[in-house]
């Protein structure tokens, strides 16, 4: 589903891109890794769906387990996980973003069901969680003071890109006057200090035009391990955000719900 064609920049920043050009010509980004991966996996079946995944409608997403988006704008997200959350059995959705040495990835099971080992005893615990929508609609003033700055910054460049009508990652260092007025707006509406939003870090975020092949083998680590629990039922998930930043090496997970579960 990832249309867009390559770029020299992909070309440094994917390993399943290939370097020859006349492979590479005329095709997509997600044509082109669809081969590589069909060649590493050649038990697996691996295709590819053209069109715009805001467009697919809710009987697509049913022949899956598990749907995991990522490069998707703000009302992409929102729009994929509530078509899955109206299917009749439960679909997993994670979104997975990876800017410049930061990642994010979120997790909506719904109400989940889990055994767990404890003291020698298999329990069973539950789980309810919110969809992407209602988590990032939580009031920033209700979330513990210790809440990644990462997670406010990733929200604000969201904003920023739905405002401005951009495509993911459609950004550069020259639109930081914009971006600092617009979280002095959301700070100020939320009630919390733009301290907890770095200049810095803003920057390193808008200038972050391909991924960070590091932070994606991280990021990519903790999603597959997560995508197995969920399908298998077995071991505490995460809920509902995973945050690493490869500055302070740092991976935190944070529950961003009304939910008390």
């Amino acid at each position: 589903m990832m249309m867009e064609l390559v770029t020299e920049e992909l070309l440094s920043a994917n390993f399943l891109v290939p370097s020859d050009e006349n492979v590479t010509r005329g095709k997509s980004l997600a044509e082109l890794c669809c081969e590589s991966l069909k060649d590493f996996n050649p038990m697996v079946s691996v295709s590819v769906e053209k069109g715009d995944l805001a467009n697919f409608d809710v009987e697509f997403f049913q022949k899956f387990d598990g749907v995991v988006i990522s490069c998707c704008s703000l009302l992409t997200k929102q729009s994929v996980n509530a078509k899955c959350r109206k299917l009749p059995r439960r679909v997993a959705f994670y979104t997975v973003e990876c800017r410049d040495s930061c990642g994010e990835m979120f997790v909506d099971l719904q109400n989940y069901s889990y055994s767990k080992k404890k003291n020698e005893e298999t329990i069973e615990c539950q789980l309810q969680y919110p969809s992407f929508e209602e988590a990032i609609a939580v009031p920033w003033r209700s979330l513990p003071k210790r809440t990644s700055k990462l997670y406010f910054a990733m929200r604000v460049i969201e904003r920023f890109e739905v405002l401005e009508k951009r495509n993911p990652r459609d950004t550069s260092v020259d639109d930081l006057p914009k971006v600092l007025k617009l979280r002095k707006e959301l700070c100020e509406a939320q009630c919390i200090n733009e301290s907890q939003i770095p200049d810095t870090l803003l920057q390193r975020l808008l200038a972050a035009r391909v991924e960070f092949p590091p932070v994606c083998a991280i990021i990519g680590g903790v999603l597959g391990q997560e995508v197995i629990k969920a399908i298998s039922g077995k071991g505490d998930p995460l809920k509902n955000f995973f945050l690493f930043d490869a500055m302070d090496g740092k991976g935190i997970i944070e529950d961003i719900s009304n939910i008390k579960s």
